[in-house]
């Protein structure tokens, strides 16, 4: 996690599709949209590469486009989420419930930005 101590705020990145994204940018870039039934976890991750390579293996070949964004959460808020590993010694996520999802939106700090676009 790159934490930023100046303003208490943890980077995060997710890999989004465009689904996702459009109601991203519905929200002014200030939330995560509700999750679907069969998504019980909003799982941002916590390096910049392993969402890279989330957006191109999975996203391009599922919606022919896969973006990753950089958002901050307050750093106090986040430590009530363990750090889960998924794989690999670089391969980290966070497991918000999604009952949990609009709680997580109000503890952002500044907007969601899109940071990398594949095709």
């Amino acid at each position: 996690m790159v934490q930023d101590e100046e303003t208490a705020t943890t980077v995060l990145w997710r890999p989004t599709g465009p689904e996702e994204l459009e109601l991203v940018r519905q929200s002014g870039w200030r939330a995560w949209p509700p999750r679907l039934p069969e998504q019980p976890i909003f799982y941002p991750v916590l390096n910049e590469e392993y969402a890279i390579k989330i957006a191109r293996e999975w996203n391009v070949p599922h919606h022919g486009v896969g973006y990753v964004t950089r958002f901050r959460v307050e750093s106090d808020f986040l430590r009530r989420y363990p750090v889960r590993q998924a794989g690999g010694k670089t391969i980290l996520e966070l497991w918000v419930p999604a009952e949990e999802l609009d709680e997580f939106n109000a503890h952002l700090a500044g907007p969601i930005e899109v940071v990398h676009e594949f095709r």
